[in-house]
């Protein structure tokens, strides 16, 4: 089978999480979520539990051959694996473990989460404090290291999950500020130059390649560069649908009709009051609309998610927040018009 025919013959959920989400416990983290999205599950991640649970960390407990320790700057490249590296690793540990349980007999899609590597380009320091980002060698070893660690890691996920059809996603929400030059150096003063955007597309097509199943990448932050992206071969992009501008529509267009699949971002990541299920994708039709795009292809194009992570909202409404996603889901595939 090719990649390609793989990566686009899942059966998608129609709603699923961004990744992160309140508290410490794992196996509550895990429970809410297989219960919440009996048809996309994910590997849930608890940055409150600190660092080596936050997304940096955890993927830099992933790395091969590369180890990261904690500087009051933020994770920095060590010489050999410490006590940081073994805590994330313990972690993940412990969430694999409950997610495992949870999922004992599950069969379809199942998304675990990884930082980009050009996120983590733009975060993991090297031993001089200064971004990785600013070295070009550093940036091609951080990505090769980053496509082993995540071709263990998704071994490892298939083993405890047999049944599971994987989705990785790459969280990239530095992606934009990498492209503009807008990452800044340590000094604060100067920003560190943009990488050349074929060198960008390649790193990520490179890292894309390690899963032979469907790969998305998530950005929360504005202007998503959708084509380079499409480009690199992602099978879907995840956004925060309240960021679209008019200038991205175009884009957006091109994707759906390239059969890219959108994750759209439309519940808050943080406690509010909620609107019906109807009212929350009512900007995911007026799009469809708009773009001259056949209704009927809604709920097979667009799967519905939180902005963001929940790390910052209440457990309670952390549970509202995926039920509310799974019922405007719902109501996009029962009302498309």
């Amino acid at each position: 089978m090719s990649v390609n025919s793989d990566k686009s013959d899942i059966n998608w959920g129609p709603a699923t999480g961004v990744g992160s989400m309140p508290g410490g416990d794992a196996r509550e983290a895990a429970k809410t979520v297989t219960g919440s999205f009996e048809e996309f599950p994910y590997l849930a991640e608890l940055p409150a539990r600190g660092p080596g649970a936050d997304m940096i960390g955890r993927t830099t407990g992933l790395l091969v051959e590369v180890w990261a320790h904690v500087e009051p700057s933020g994770w920095r490249v060590s010489d050999r694996p410490g006590r940081d590296t073994r805590r994330a690793r313990s972690w993940l540990g412990e969430d694999l473990d409950a997610l495992e349980e949870f999922t004992q007999g599950y069969e379809g899609p199942l998304k675990v989460q990884a930082v980009g590597p050009w996120t983590l380009a733009a975060a993991l320091e090297l031993r001089n404090g200064e971004a990785a980002l600013g070295d070009s060698g550093a940036c091609r070893d951080l990505a090769g290291s980053l496509a082993e660690g995540l071709r263990a890691h998704l071994a490892e996920v298939r083993r405890r999950v047999p049944g599971a059809r994987l989705v990785l996603q790459l969280d990239e929400p530095s992606l934009t500020a990498v492209l503009r030059g807008q990452i800044r150096t340590a000094s604060g003063y100067r920003t560190h130059r943009a990488p050349d955007r074929q060198v960008v597309e390649g790193a990520l097509r490179d890292v894309i390649g390690v899963h032979d199943g469907p790969v998305i990448v998530h950005s929360c932050a504005p202007d998503v560069p959708f084509a380079l992206l499409r480009r690199a071969g992602v099978a879907g992009v995840s956004f925060d649908f309240g960021l679209l501008t008019e200038r991205d529509e175009e884009a957006i267009g091109e994707a759906v009709e390239g059969g890219t699949k959108l994750f759209a971002g439309v519940v808050p990541g943080t406690d509010t009051a909620l609107s019906d299920p109807a009212g929350s994708v009512m900007g995911v039709r007026t799009l469809w609309r708009r773009l001259g795009l056949n209704p009927g292809t809604l709920a097979e194009s667009v799967v519905i998610t939180p902005s963001c992570g929940l790390a910052g909202a209440s457990p309670a409404y952390a549970r509202a927040a995926l039920a509310h996603c799974v019922r405007a889901a719902r109501s996009l595939a029962d009302n498309p018009e």
